[in-house]
């Protein structure tokens, strides 16, 4: 290892039950997406950490974006420490909402636990402790390298569980990326790999249509719920196995998700259940019928014909049937990918290198994340997702991240950040 990577080693390691402590502190506010609760809290904590390292922090409310209100407000938290003297500006940017929790955990989702070297909890892999990685690395950096040029940015954003529209698409429309050079997204796709990219999504609701009636004289009405029935097994029929056939050449992990894919992301016919009413529904026959899917699509894949495929599913159930139905576009973002020569890219897998003594892997993420916004909106290529944990444990119950994981990530982070700065004479840094 270099000198330089030496000492940044050792400075980390003193920093290691700090970082430890600040991922814990992360996991123990409950920053649940839907409905987005304590985002305030969390974007306060760590403007008072950043602040004592010299950071000038502002909160950034995303008013107008979907989810936001009085009651669930999206803040985000943006943070900058100017350098020495002029030179590019290196953006690190971690969202802090976390998905439910879920069945199956037999540690306190939000306990923020430490036990064998893992610190547990919801969102402790994704993406807590990439947050504080990024966060220890830079003031492990700071001390190492007091006088660097340029400048470094710290993001702390909402809502990227739900498509990061109240968080770094918002931030990017305000323009908040045009004076960055480049940006690293601490996503937790393990220590030794570089994510170039990810694949597309379409998230759409398809509802099927049928008439009301008593349910004890079913023939007066038509079941919405059975139409839907027969999509579902059309869809069992023919696209589902015709999407398992389908491979991407890129190097999407795990390499199960190489394939196209759909999911049933949830399933609404019937009588609505209420909260806190237990009695018995009312005897009637569903006249509405709603799914929504979740169809992940590949590069070589184009997004018109992904959406005609699956009406064309629609339409052959509905020609044994003669039911009405609707498609409602939700969500959809063509896949983002930057080229592993791009500089952030290039200075991390030399760091990986460095610290690991492995080639780093470069691979492309089975779902989206936030660098389609900086891509798209942004127009920043020199973006790539960095950072601790293992990819398979998040959303997961008994989620967490390994303590040593975000040590080695840290010191590669830091060493990246030095390159990319020019703040040394590392090789391929910028001028």
């Amino acid at each position: 290892m270099t000198d330089l990577g030496q000492r940044l080693g050792a400075e980390l390691a003193d920093r290691r039950d700090d970082l430890a402590a600040l991922t814990q502190a992360l996991v123990r506010i409950p920053t649940l997406n839907p409905p987005g609760l304590h985002y305030r809290d969390i974007c306060e904590l760590l403007a008072a950490r950043l602040a004592r390292s010299g950071f000038e922090t502002a909160f950034v409310r995303a008013t107008g974006a979907p989810g936001d209100s009085d009651r669930h407000p999206r803040w985000n938290l943006v943070a900058r420490r100017e350098g020495a003297r002029p030179g590019p500006c290196v953006h690190f940017n971690g969202h802090t909402d976390v998905v439910e929790v879920g069945h199956g955990w037999t540690r306190d989702p939000f306990g923020g636990e430490l036990a064998d070297g893992r610190v547990y909890g919801r969102g402790a892999c994704d993406m807590k402790g990439g947050i504080a990685a990024a966060v220890v690395a830079v003031e492990a950096f700071l001390t190492v390298r007091p006088d660097f040029p340029g400048a470094i940015e710290i993001s702390a954003t909402a809502d990227e569980e739900t498509g990061g529209y109240g968080g770094v698409a918002f931030l990017a429309e305000a323009g908040h990326f045009a004076g960055v050079d480049a940006v690293i997204i601490p996503e937790p796709l393990n220590k030794d790999r570089v994510c170039l990219g990810h694949r597309g999504v379409w998230w759409a609701e398809i509802e099927t249509h049928g008439r009301i009636a008593h349910g004890s004289m079913p023939f007066l009405g038509d079941c919405a719920v059975r139409h839907m029935g027969a999509v579902l097994a059309e869809m069992e029929r023919s696209l589902w196995p015709a999407l398992a056939t389908r491979r991407t050449a890129l190097p999407v992990v795990p390499p199960a998700a190489r394939a196209s894919s759909l999911n049933v992301n949830a399933f609404h016919g019937g009588a609505p259940e209420i909260a806190g009413f237990d009695g018995l529904p009312a005897p009637v026959v569903p006249d509405r019928c709603r799914m929504v899917i979740d169809r992940r699509f590949l590069a070589e894949e184009e997004i018109g014909a992904v959406k005609a495929e699956v009406r064309a599913a629609v339409e052959r159930a509905r020609e044994g049937r003669g039911f009405s139905y609707a498609i409602r576009d939700l969500f959809e973002v063509r896949p983002s990918m930057t080229d592993r020569d791009a500089p952030v890219a290039a200075a991390l897998a030399r760091a990986v290198a460095e610290v690991t003594g492995r080639p780093a892997e470069f691979v492309v993420s089975p779902g989206t994340y936030d660098q389609k916004h900086i891509d798209r909106i942004g127009r920043l290529r020199n973006c790539v997702a960095y950072g601790p944990g293992i990819l398979d444990l998040a959303h997961q119950p008994d989620e967490y991240v390994a303590v040593d994981d975000m040590l080695d990530a840290a010191t590669v982070m830091a060493l990246a950040l030095d390159e990319l700065l020019g703040a040394g004479q590392r090789r391929g840094r910028k001028a």
